[in-house]
C-alpha cells in the first residue's frame, strides 16, 4: 500500500466533494454523457449511505483470481478455517466475513449485503484488527456469472482492496485492465498479494515476479505498491499482510479515502466532458450580428424615413410660404411604417392600435439575403462561442444561438416600433419661420401696394410713392421679399440635410440600443447560460477532483 494522503477534515472533506459532484451532474444536465452521470450519481448516493454508517469499522475485501488462494489466505488471517476450500473451483460462491471487536457491524454488513458472518475477539494479537471486516469474495474470474456478478458488488462496497495473485496469473489481463487501470484515484486504500511463492522453484525467482508485477501495477496508473509475497498454505509472509492491514485499520480513515477516491474517479472521467474554459460573455454578441439584425429588421428604411420626415418637417416650418404647403400634399415616410407619431387620427385609431390588431408594424419583412445574414452572423457566434467545448456543450451552445425565427422577427419589429424616431424640433426653425413669416408679410404688402398704385394709375390719379434711395418702396418689399423668402429657404434646405442626417445617426444609436437588447435577450443571454452552466460545471468537476 502507498503512502497515506492526507485529506483534511474527514467529513468536511468528503460531503463536500460528494455536494460538488453532485451540483455539477445536475448543473451539466443533458450536456454530460449520461452513463458517465448516472455513474456519477450512483457514487454520490454510496457515498452518502456509507459515510452515514461510518463508525469505527473498516471493510477490507479478498479479491482475487480462480486458484490464486485467496480463501486459505483468509483463513490464515482470520486464525482458523472460515471459508471452504477444496479442489472444486470455484470454491467461494458467497461472501463471507469476519469481524472483529465488539462495535455492532449488522447495519454495515445488511449494506454490504453479507450474511456470513463470523465473529472474533480483538484480544491478544488480534487486538491491532479492532474494527476490521474482512471479507472473503468469489472469484472476479469465475465461470459463474452469479459469482462476478456478487464479487464486483461488494468491491464496490468495500473500504479497502487486497489483491491476491500467484505466479501463475499476476499479469492476467482482468486483474489489470478491468480493475487496477480504473482504480487510478484509490493507491492509498490497496494492497497487492503474490500468493504461492512457494510454487516458486528457481532462487531469485518470486523476487524477480515481484518486480515484475509491481511494474505492471505501475503501468496500470494504480500506484507505487509494496508487494507482499506470501504463502497462506504454509503460512509464509502472512504476519505481513496481517500487519498491513492492522495498519490501515488503526489509521480509521480508509473509509473515506475510498469514497474520496470514487469521487475524483466520477469527477475526473467527467472532466473530459466539459472545455478548459470558456469566452467571456461580453464577446458573444458581434459586430456583424448585429448589423445583421438591424438589416433583417428594417432598420435602415426606418432610418431613411426618419431622414425624409426630417426634411419634409423643416420644410413645412422654414420653406418659402408661398409653396411650402406642397410639401403637406407629400405622405409621411413614418406614419406610412406605422412609426413615429402616435396620436390618434380623425377616425380616433392610433398607429398603435393598428399594430396591437395586425401585430406588427408595415415594414418590409426581412429579405432572405437578410435572413440568411442573420443565420449565419448566429453560427459565427455559435463557433466563437463553443471553441473548445466538447460536442454536446458546442450543440446546445448552437442551439442557444439560433432563436425560433418568428420570436426573434417579433423581438426585432418589437424593438424598432418602441424606439422613440423623433426629437425635439431645433431652434432655428422657429427663427426662420418668424423671419419667413416676416418675408411673406412684407411680399404681400409690396404686392397689394403695387397693385393699388397700378389701379390709380388706371384711374389716372396721380400719387407718389415713397423710396428707398432710387428703389420704390413697394417694389422693395415684393421683390425683395420674394428673393430673400427664396434665398432663406434654400439656406434651410441646405441646414436641413445636416440635421436630417444628425437626426439619423441619433436614432440610428437608439435603434443600435434597442435592437442589441434583443440580440441580448434572443442570442447572447441564452448562450451565455449555456457557458455559464459549462463553467460552473467545470468548477464543481474540478473542486471534486482536487
Amino acid at each position: 500500500m502507498s503512502p497515506r494522503r492526507s485529506t483534511g477534515s474527514r467529513s468536511e472533506s468528503l460531503t463536500w466533494r460528494a455536494d460538488q459532484l453532485q451540483e455539477a451532474i445536475e448543473t451539466g444536465g443533458t450536456e454530460l454523457i449520461s452513463d458517465a452521470a448516472i455513474a456519477g450519481q450512483r457514487v454520490v448516493a454510496k457515498v452518502r449511505e456509507r459515510w452515514a454508517l461510518k463508525g469505527g469499522r473498516t471493510v477490507v475485501s479478498l479479491a482475487g483470481a480462480t486458484g490464486s488462494g485467496k480463501s486459505t489466505l483468509f483463513n490464515q488471517l482470520v486464525g482458523h478455517t472460515v471459508a471452504d476450500i477444496s479442489a472444486r473451483r470455484p470454491t467461494t460462491s458467497r461472501a463471507t466475513a469476519a469481524i472483529w471487536g465488539d462495535e455492532d457491524a449488522t447495519d454495515l454488513l445488511n449494506w454490504l449485503g453479507v450474511n456470513q458472518r463470523h465473529h472474533l475477539s480483538a484480544e491478544g494479537d488480534q487486538s491491532d484488527l479492532d474494527g476490521l471486516v474482512l471479507i472473503d469474495l468469489p472469484d472476479f474470474d469465475s465461470r459463474e456469472l452469479a459469482n462476478r456478478v456478487e464479487a464486483d458488488r461488494v468491491l464496490e462496497r468495500s473500504d479497502v482492496f487486497v489483491w491476491v495473485t500467484d505466479p501463475q496469473k499476476y499479469a492476467d489481463a482482468r486483474l489489470h485492465e478491468d480493475y487496477l487501470s480504473a482504480l487510478k484515484e484509490h493507491e492509498t486504500v490497496m494492497m497487492v498479494v503474490l500468493n504461492q511463492i512457494d510454487r516458486v522453484s528457481e532462487e531469485g525467482g518470486v523476487e524477480g515476479i515481484k518486480d515484475d508485477l509491481k511494474a505492471l501495477v505501475a503501468a496500470d496508473g494504480a500506484g507505487d505498491f509494496t508487494i507482499y509475497g506470501t504463502s497462506a498454505r504454509m503460512g509464509l509472509g502472512v504476519s505481513d499482510v496481517r500487519q498491513a492491514i492492522g495498519s490501515v485499520v488503526a489509521e480509521r480513515n480508509a473509509a473515506e479515502n475510498r469514497l474520496v477516491g470514487d469521487l475524483r474517479t466520477s469527477a475526473t472521467s467527467m472532466l473530459s466532458m466539459v472545455g478548459e474554459t470558456e469566452i467571456a460573455s461580453s464577446d458573444v454578441v458581434s459586430d456583424d450580428l448585429l448589423t445583421a439584425l438591424k438589416q433583417a429588421a428594417g432598420v435602415p428604411v426606418v432610418l431613411d424615413a426618419v431622414q425624409k420626415e426630417y426634411l419634409i418637417q423643416s420644410k413645412l416650418n422654414t420653406g418659402w410660404p408661398f409653396s411650402r404647403w406642397l410639401s403637406a400634399l407629400r405622405p409621411d415616410p413614418l406614419k406610412r411604417l406605422r412609426l413615429g407619431d402616435d396620436r390618434a387620427g380623425s377616425s380616433g385609431i392610433s398607429p398603435s392600435d393598428v399594430r396591437a390588431v395586425l401585430g406588427r408594424s408595415s415594414l418590409p419583412p426581412p429579405t432572405p439575403a437578410a435572413r440568411s445574414a442573420v443565420q449565419l452572423a448566429s453560427r459565427r457566434v455559435a463557433d466563437r462561442a463553443s471553441e473548445g467545448l466538447p460536442p454536446l456543450w458546442a450543440d446546445a451552445v448552437s442551439r442557444a444561438a439560433s432563436p425560433d425565427d418568428s420570436s426573434l422577427a417579433d423581438g426585432l419589429d418589437q424593438a424598432v416600433f418602441s424606439t422613440s424616431l423623433r426629437t425635439g424640433n431645433p431652434f432655428w426653425w422657429s427663427l426662420l419661420r418668424f423671419l419667413q413669416f416676416v418675408l411673406a408679410v412684407a411680399t404681400v404688402v409690396g404686392f397689394v401696394w403695387l397693385a393699388a398704385i397700378g389701379v390709380i394709375g388706371w384711374l389716372q390719379m396721380d400719387i407718389g410713392v415713397p423710396t428707398w434711395g432710387p428703389l420704390p418702396i413697394p417694389a422693395v418689399l415684393f421683390v425683395g421679399g420674394i428673393l430673400a423668402g427664396l434665398l432663406l429657404a434654400m439656406i434651410a434646405r441646405a441646414m436641413a440635410g445636416a440635421g436630417a442626417k444628425r437626426r439619423r445617426a441619433l436614432v440610428e444609436k437608439r435603434m443600435d440600443e434597442s435592437v442589441g437588447k434583443v440580440a441580448k435577450q434572443h442570442i447572447r443571454v441564452p448562450v451565455t447560460t449555456v457557458l455559464d452552466r459549462h463553467r460552473q460545471t467545470r468548477q464543481q468537476l474540478e473542486s471534486a477532483v482536487s
